[in-house]
């Protein structure tokens, strides 16, 4: 398998709820205006607590300075698994749980820390630019390793150092932090770029309008339903996150669907704000998911991951986590 180390330069970030307002006009024009900009990879995730946004350096050039946007302390850099050669837009997914003994095992073995993002074309590793040489030794002897220079992909060459290195100790991993997981289905899709005007409308609403702030239980509304909703646009590829309610607002045949309308339930990683420096979360939720051979997407947001996995496995995948987080 081939592993592309792209040639975008990230900020991870995250805006506020209340702040929203002064970074609409920038976030609109990243996502609906994108001929407009030079940005190339972009992606906004709301949750209850909060949008994450990564965005690449041109992008971020967009966002106005304000109190209410925080940005980690790190220059991210994104890989992409790419089987058999090609793009890796043109793949169909691959889930994480299908690398997640091949990348994010090792990385995690080697306390590289990493920050995920599942679209509906692929999976994004992202890795701090500074971690690269230990990636590269890392993943060297399962990879052939490529580079995207000015659009185009290239051998990578001389990226790691071969010595210096300490094998590491495998250990266990136990998952440490608690697991919930919400009342809503969601819908993992996309959409024709050529439809986006279309929908502009309905979308900005959606990311920006209609998720206000709601006391939990109102309206007869179920208290453990949550507000999530994910858009990417990354080298021309949109995908979409959204639950089930919010895509029944779409007109029809303007989201692509699979044959068989296959419907995902989300394990939510976190009680306290997760930070950006622990190793191996990410690892501790897929290797088991892997093991049971179950697809799933993982978004990593600024504060709390989250892992799609299909409906019908929502109860086997929560009852495996919780055992492996008690049995050491």
């Amino acid at each position: 398998m081939e592993l592309h180390i792209l040639e975008h330069s990230l900020k991870v970030a995250s805006i506020e709820k209340e702040g929203i307002q002064i970074c609409t006009h920038g976030l609109i024009k990243l996502a609906f205006l994108a001929s407009k900009t030079r940005c190339k990879f972009f992606s906004l995730t709301e949750t209850p607590e909060d949008y994450t946004i990564i965005v690449d350096e041109e992008g971020f050039k967009e966002l106005p300075q304000s109190e209410h946007i925080s940005v980690a302390d790190a220059t991210w850099l994104a890989l992409n698994v790419v089987s058999g050669g090609g793009s890796a837009s043109s793949s169909q997914p691959i889930g994480v749980t299908k690398i997640a003994k091949s990348v994010i095992a090792p990385l995690a073995d080697h306390n590289i820390s990493v920050f995920m993002l599942s679209t509906y074309q692929t999976d994004f590793i992202l890795v701090r630019e500074r971690d690269l040489p230990m990636v590269t030794h890392t993943l060297s002897s399962e990879f052939t390793l490529f580079r995207v220079v000015n659009g185009e992909t290239v051998a990578a060459h001389n990226l790691g150092v071969t010595n210096g290195f300490v094998k590491p100790k495998l250990v266990p991993r136990p998952i440490i932090h608690p697991l919930s997981s919400p009342s809503n289905m969601f819908c993992v899709t996309s959409l024709d770029p050529d439809t986006l005007p279309s929908v502009a409308t309905l979308l900005m609403d959606v990311m920006f309008y209609s998720g206000g702030p709601k006391e939990p239980g109102a309206s007869g509304e179920d208290s453990t339903h949550i507000r999530f909703f994910s858009f990417s646009l990354i080298e021309g590829y949109i995908s979409l996150v959204m639950d089930e309610q919010t895509a029944q607002r779409f007109p029809n045949n303007v989201l692509f669907t699979s044959a068989s309308g296959e419907l995902w339930k989300m394990v939510r990683i976190g009680g306290q704000p997760l930070g950006f420096d622990e190793c191996g979360i990410v690892a501790q939720i897929s290797e088991p998911l892997a093991t049971a051979d179950i697809p799933a997407y993982y978004i990593s947001t600024f504060k709390f991951d989250h892992a799609l996995v299909p409906e019908e496995n929502i109860q086997s995948v929560i009852v495996a986590l919780r055992t492996k987080s008690t049995a050491q």
